[in-house]
């Protein structure tokens, strides 16, 4: 079809009245995003001859997203996290605020409030017994090298089936959830078990875009982390083990090549008595470093909806309900 109407007055006019550019009131901003996204997408139906079919099908599919609070799944399949780091790196280079852990997504499986401990904290509640046990430690340094003592290492990941408590009923509340207080020497460490990786629900909404793209909703085994000290800048980070066969095709694009780490099988007999452990274990050995800044908002994790970060906030009850 030759038929445009996208670039003639009448449109042009008729956008600027959607967006409210003829209204005193609102929010001048959300005004201009809302003009410049609704002129992307009308062009498009215009440049794709877009059906009513379509159309309607996708408002269908918008409609399943928004029911199962999926959009937050959804975000990192379609590159918008990694994007966002992509930009935040690039600010930070232009700052010249350099050095320091690589960050990645933080995904949309966070839940606040978890139990804190000082420099170490066992995060399984020993009911997963296809886990096999990871310790999990590391140094917090900055970026001369200093350890970094009383750093706040909040860490969070999967059990061996790939569910999240709190998401995953089934699991005891804060199971695989801690925040580790570092030590005077920078350290942290705790007994966990190693994660599995995951994948989208099949038949969910998220799972269906990413089939309509011909790709996977896969993720590797992974482990999250948010790394915060006084005068340092915030990290949010994960790590992702190695050799999963998704460790380096991840839907979620959060691999990054200096946050992949082994997990050492240890059996010796000396070294599970040392740890106090029953039997061989995985070791995981991850060391972040912190930059150095006095910038205050720099110092601690954006805001954005958290579940259970605020009871009174509509946005965080609704981050807790994602289907996953």
């Amino acid at each position: 079809m030759t038929v445009k109407i996208f670039d003639t007055p009448e449109v042009q006019d008729f956008l600027e009245a959607v967006a409210g550019f003829d209204q005193a009131g609102g929010n001048q901003r959300a005004k201009q995003i809302l003009h410049r996204l609704l002129s992307d997408l009308y062009r498009l139906i215009d440049d794709f001859d877009v059906s009513p079919e379509e159309f309607w099908s996708s408002v269908s599919l918008l409609n399943a997203l928004g029911h199962d609070t999926q959009f937050g799944l959804l975000s990192p399949g379609l590159g918008f996290d990694h994007y966002l780091d992509m930009r935040q790196d690039a600010i930070d280079a232009e700052a010249k605020r350099v050095g320091g852990t690589p960050r990645t997504i933080e995904g949309p499986l966070y839940v606040a409030g978890a139990p804190e401990a000082e420099g170490f904290a066992r995060m399984d509640d020993g009911q997963d017994t296809d886990g096999e046990t990871m310790w999990l430690t590391g140094q917090v340094r900055d970026t001369d090298g200093r350890p970094v003592a009383g750093a706040k290492v909040e860490i969070w990941h999967a059990d061996s089936k790939g569910g999240y408590s709190f998401f995953d009923p089934s699991q005891s509340e804060y199971n695989l959830r801690r925040t580790i207080v570092t030590d005077a020497e920078g350290r942290y460490t705790a007994r966990s078990i190693i994660p599995s990786g995951y994948g989208v629900p099949e038949g969910a909404p998220t799972d269906r875009v990413l089939k309509a793209l011909g790709r996977h909703g896969e993720r590797p085994a992974h482990i999250h982390y948010f790394v915060s000290a006084p005068g340092h800048q915030h990290l949010t980070t994960q790590i992702n083990l190695a050799g999963d066969p998704y460790t380096y095709d991840d839907f979620a694009f959060a691999t990054r090549e200096e946050l992949v780490i082994p997990a050492t099988r240890i059996d010796d007999a000396a070294e599970i008595d040392k740890r106090r452990l029953e039997g061989p274990f995985a070791e995981v050995v991850f060391d972040i470093e912190l930059s150095r800044t006095d910038a205050p908002e720099l110092q601690t994790r954006h805001a954005r909806p958290r579940a259970k970060e605020d009871a009174q906030d509509a946005g965080s009850q609704l981050a807790g309900t994602a289907r996953v």
